[in-house]
């Protein structure tokens, strides 16, 4: 087991007196989910209540933005803080979020042009703090432009580079740590990419897609146990991640158990009825159910 991170962290009152709000807010945000009830926040939360207030200043009610945010959710597996994790942006009429390059409106899913959204300030905007808070600001600012550059299809040295200056400042930053994993899994590189994600997962044990990373990790490498070990655990942690249905489905049919992969299967098409993958499931699901009558 590795080393438990220390991770910076923030009182209510620095909160409070950082964004101008009152506890009668903060305790608001808490009914409606927007923010998990604590004493103390990370440095992901301010990135969270950061944009709570900007998208408050732009005229959202906060029923607006938890309605957002739980859509987000829904529709994108192993995202389990859009506040902190997506780049939000929003014209004061919509929210929506950059997903693989385009702009997609949160609650209806539709992408949108360019011009009809606008990015929310950038992290560097964070009140200042004591040192220790810069160098967590700092941290968030390469991590952006690791997600920049990944977009923009800059050399994979380069991301990489972005991402170890984030880990380098905050060895907690569960996000830089993911993708750097991967970076090194699609290169093949399977020994680097297991390092990387079992650092976030000991930074962010509740993080859902360090465990699934894992699990396609050793799926890929044939140690199929230990995929079904890091898949399960992905499901135990968000129960509607429709990419651990699918892969554990066709998981269980390599291992022969037939049953298993059609309640998978099942529950993937629950989850996602029309996708690009939801013919591939209900195909696959119409075959198995042949073989299970045969057995019979």
């Amino acid at each position: 087991m590795l080393p438990k991170v220390h991770q910076e962290t923030y009182s209510r009152a620095e909160v409070r007196r950082q964004f101008n709000l009152n506890e009668r807010q903060l305790r608001s945000w808490e009914r409606e989910a927007l923010l998990a009830p604590a004493q103390s926040y990370s440095f992901s939360d301010l990135i969270a209540i950061r944009t709570i207030v900007e998208l408050r200043g732009k005229g959202f009610r906060s029923r607006q933005i938890a309605e957002a945010v739980e859509s987000l959710r829904r529709k994108l597996e192993g995202v389990k803080q859009p506040l902190s994790e997506l780049r939000i942006l929003s014209n004061g009429k919509k929210i929506a979020v950059r997903v693989a390059g385009q702009k997609m409106e949160a609650i209806s899913g539709q992408i949108l042009f360019d011009f009809e959204v606008a990015d929310l300030a950038s992290v560097k905007t964070l009140p200042e703090r004591k040192r220790p808070g810069n160098r967590m600001r700092e941290a968030e600012a390469w991590f952006q432009r690791g997600l920049d550059l990944e977009e923009s299809g800059a050399p994979t040295d380069e991301v990489a580079e972005a991402y170890q200056k984030v880990v380098e400042l905050n060895p907690g930053a569960a996000g830089a740590l993911v993708n750097l994993g991967t970076i090194y899994y699609r290169d093949r590189r399977f020994t680097e990419a297991e390092v990387y994600y079992k650092e976030a997962v000991n930074a962010d044990p509740s993080y859902p897609l360090a465990e699934f990373n894992l699990g396609n990790l050793y799926d890929e490498q044939g140690r199929l146990r230990e995929a079904l070990d890091h898949y399960k655990r992905a499901l135990a942690l968000n129960p509607q991640y429709a990419d651990a249905h699918f892969n554990l489905a066709l998981l269980c049919e390599r291992t022969g158990e037939a049953l298993k992969a059609v309640h998978h299967w099942k529950c993937y098409l629950k989850l996602d009825r029309t996708g690009a993958w939801a013919e591939i499931a209900r195909r696959q699901l119409e075959r198995l159910k042949a073989v299970v009558i045969q057995s019979r």
